[in-house]
């Protein structure tokens, strides 16, 4: 499941990023969200949600979410 499917409040690990698009995989990698990392959907927001990876809250859109599989 990507994150667009995850509950909100619930910590989640990444088990992979699902991208033709090295340049997003890179981006999501500085905000250290890779295999392995736990993540958790803090809320939703029009058009993506809310995102805690290692102590820091990141807004992200539904685009970016859905490569996200946790």
């Amino acid at each position: 499941m990507d994150l667009t499917e995850a509950k909100t409040g619930e910590d989640y690990v990444v088990k992979d990023i699902v991208s033709s698009d090295d340049e997003l995989k890179s981006f999501l990698f500085s905000l250290g969200c890779y295999s392995g990392e736990p993540v958790t959907v803090v809320s939703r927001v029009k058009g993506g949600c809310v995102v805690s990876i290692k102590d820091a809250r990141y807004n992200i859109d539904n685009d970016l979410a859905k490569a996200i599989v946790v």
